[in-house]
């Protein structure tokens, strides 16, 4: 069994406005990602992967793009499911958030 205490677990910075802590198993991979800095004029790049996610949007407020689809403007609570290969992004709208991302199978590239 793996444990992560969020207190006494470093976050991993990965630019100027995100940073993030994760977990994993053998088949499945949960990251908490913290976004600073907001409102974002600009969202990220679109990016994909072979993995399946599913995002909990636990505070604040993000656009979530979808290649080929409308935008959609999530809020805590909110959950959006991500298949393999479909180009996505999104726009941080209030000053910070928080999303909880889970990906199956585990994302290899995240691991140090």
């Amino acid at each position: 069994m793996s444990v992560l205490l969020f207190d006494e677990t470093p976050y991993e910075i990965i630019n100027n406005r995100v940073k993030r802590k994760l977990i994993h198993t053998e088949n499945l991979m949960t990251v908490v990602v913290d976004f600073s800095e907001g409102p974002w004029a600009e969202a990220d790049p679109l990016h994909n992967h072979p993995h399946e996610q599913t995002t909990f949007i636990a505070e604040g407020e993000v656009i979530f793009y979808f290649e080929g689809e409308p935008e959609q403007r999530l809020k805590a609570g909110d959950m959006v499911a991500v298949p393999p290969y479909v180009k996505h992004a999104i726009k941080l709208v209030s000053p910070t958030a928080r999303l909880v991302d889970s990906f199956n199978p585990v994302r290899e590239d995240f691991l140090k």
